[in-house]
Formats: structure tokens, sequence, C-alpha cells
């Protein structure tokens, strides 16, 4: 019988190859493997965040929503402020493409108006024989473009002398259609702002709590608990109500912002001091401390991107609650006031329950409401899976 061990004295034969192992090389692995391992983490996080298609559709929404704001001049059919006092709670208009069986492309019908004298009702009706075409990319109503420079292009038009309401309009006759798109300027953009407030409270705070703990993490604990068990609403009622009513809305817009992310940064601060509380133990905390590395650095650099799933699922959840916060306190008169526009300060035009029974087009602006709080719900249910190395 052959024996394969060497004789006593000689080394053991060695069956490894010597030859220099290159990781990335096609006979190591696979093209797909290889194109994995040498990838970003960014666009790892690329990659599995687009196999969300929700996600996805919801983030392509939120970025063309976001986009709009910036030329929502452009895209409103009428000014901000224009009225038309010939047609004040006029319900929305159909958009038609044929007339009398031939192709005319988009138009309304004009339409004429009655006043019910016994109800004080208008009621309005369609002219069938009234043709008026929408135009596209004309000359309307002047703007002032950011406040910049002077314009009256617009992507649509009513046709000359004619009007387009696609949404109807208010009890000043001004297009409800056109104040939603000016409005979401103000209540998309108080979400960001708060949310960098918060943001950085919360991580500053919740971080130097937990990582240094002792008499300060005592401190911030206690607060924290003192603001969480005051009910939210009455708290930013009287918050809101302290601010001067002779401020002008842009300190009115930011004095609502602050106080919005202000009041949100608690439960990211505590979420922050837990994951600190465990990831402090770890080896290359310490070997960043034998470095002379800093406590700002340390949980800025080494901790924070450790738990990144979670304070982008914090901040997807936390925009929209700052926006039906922002809402809520416009629509009881202790947010926003006129001439700022937002989606709250729309939706005051249909408080009373005759309003909404009559005219119930004045609640379209919680339409973008809801779709956009949903997006922004859909969008932190993908990124917080991208980020997550576990998944």
């Amino acid at each position: 019988m052959t024996s394969f061990l060497p004789a006593p004295g000689e080394p053991l034969p060695h069956y490894v190859s010597t030859a220099p192992f290159d990781p990335y090389s096609v006979e190591a692995m696979t093209e797909e493997q290889v194109r994995v391992n040498q990838a970003s983490q960014l666009r790892l996080m690329w990659w599995k965040f687009r196999r969300h298609k929700l996600a996805l559709i919801s983030g392509i929404f939120l970025v063309a929503l976001y986009l709009m704001i910036l030329i929502c001049e452009f895209l409103a059919p009428y000014n901000l402020h224009t009225r038309n006092v010939d047609y004040i709670y006029a319900p929305p208009q159909s958009v038609h493409l044929f007339h009398e069986g031939k192709f005319v492309g988009p138009f309304v019908y004009g339409r004429t108006m009655e006043l019910d004298m016994e109800t004080l009702k208008r009621n309005y009706t369609d002219n069938l024989k009234d043709v008026e075409p929408i135009r596209f990319f004309c000359r309307g109503d002047a703007y002032k473009f950011w406040g910049l420079f002077e314009s009256n292009v617009h992507l649509a038009c009513p046709a000359k002398d004619g009007q387009l309401f696609l949404l109807g309009t208010d009890r000043l006759g001004r297009d409800v259609l056109s104040r939603i798109i000016y409005g979401a300027r103000i209540s998309l953009t108080i979400g960001l702002l708060g949310i960098t407030v918060s943001f950085v409270l919360g991580i500053v705070i919740g971080g130097l709590a937990g990582y240094h703990g002792g008499v300060f993490d005592l401190i911030v604990q206690r607060v924290i608990e003192v603001l969480q068990s005051i009910p939210s609403i009455p708290l930013w009622l009287s918050l809101a109500a302290i601010m001067p009513a002779t401020w002008s809305p842009i300190l009115i817009y930011l004095g609502i912002t602050i106080i919005l992310g202000l009041l949100d940064w608690t439960g990211l601060a505590r979420a922050v001091r837990s994951k600190l509380l465990a990831l402090r133990e770890e080896d290359y905390v310490l070997a960043a401390q034998l470095m002379g590395a800093k406590s700002g650095r340390i949980i800025g650099r080494h901790l924070v991107p450790g738990f990144m799933s979670h304070l982008i699922a914090t901040a997807t959840i936390s925009i929209p609650g700052m926006i039906l916060g922002e809402t809520a306190l416009s629509f009881l008169g202790l947010g926003l006031r006129p001439p700022i526009t937002s989606w709250g300060i729309l939706l005051t035009e249909a408080k009373s329950v005759s309003v909404i029974a009559f005219y119930p087009w004045l609640l379209f602006p919680t339409i973008p409401v809801i779709f956009v709080i949903l997006a922004f719900n859909f969008l932190g249910d993908g990124l917080r899976d991208a980020a997550d190395p576990y998944k």
C-alpha cells in the first residue's frame, strides 16, 4: 500500500498554488460577481432601490413635484391673485377633444351663469356652441418669476376672451388649479427645511447623549420626556399664536418651519442615542479614539453611517408629518397667512359644511396632500431597504 505521508523530517507537500491571486479575474468569479464587487456603496443602493417599483415611481413623482415648484408661475394658467369676478364659485370645466364629430384638439365649452334668487346660488351651464381651444406655450397673466423679473409666458392659457377653470374657482373667482400649483412651493419646501432643523438637532443632541452618556444624557432624556408628554397640536397652536401679527409673511414662514423642526427632533434623538449606546463599544470606535479622532468625527464619520437606513426612514416619515402640521396650522388660521399661499391656506375656504355641500371642488387641495404623503412613505420603505446592509 502506497503512503502519501512524507518521510520523517521532510516538509509536508504543498498543494496550494503559489501564483498571485486576482480576486477580480474572470477565472476567480463570474462577470456579475465582478460587477457587484467593483460597485460603490451608492451604486449597490441604487440597484436595490430600483427593484422596489413602488418606491421608484414615488421617487420620480416627488422629484417631478419639486422640479415643478421651480417654475410654478409658468405652469399655472393664471396669476396667483387674478380674480374673475364673473365666475365666482364656478365648477370645474371638462376638457374635450371632439366637437360635433370633428377633432378640434383640447378645448372647453364657454359658460353662462344664472343666479338663483331663492338660494343665491350661481348656476353655470355649458354653451355647446362656444368652443374655446386651450392654448399652449402662450402669453397670459403677467407674473414676477421668483420675484426677479417679469414675464407672461404660461404652459397653458384659456382662449382669447375665454376662461379655463379645470378645478373650478373660489369665492373670489380665483382659479383653484393655479393656487394649488403656487401652494405646492410653500407646502413642499416647509417639510424639507423643517426636517433639516430636526435632523441637525436630533443627530447632534442624540449623538452626544449616546456617545458620552452621564449627566448630559440624563438631562437630554428628561427634556425629551417633557416635550413628548405635551400633545402636539396644542403645542403647535401655542407656539404659532405667539408669533406677532406684524411679522412679514417670510418671517412667519421661517417661524413655522423652525417650530415644526424644534418639535420633531425628540424621536430622532432617542433613536440616535440608542444606536450609539450599542455602537460605541465596537472595536473600530476604540481604534478611532486611539488614533486621536474627536467625538464629532467619530459620531459623524463612523457611527452615524452604521444606521443610515433608519435615518432615511425617519426623514421620509417626518417630512409628510411636517407638511400635515403646516396644513393643520394654516387651516386653523394660526399658521401661514395670505398673501403666502399653501395647501393648508387653500383648505380654509372649505371650513363650513355648507360650502363643502355646494362647492365640493374647494376640497381639491387635499388630493396633492394625500398623494405626497403616500409617495414619501413608499419612498421611505424603498430607501430603507436599499440602505440596509443586511437585506
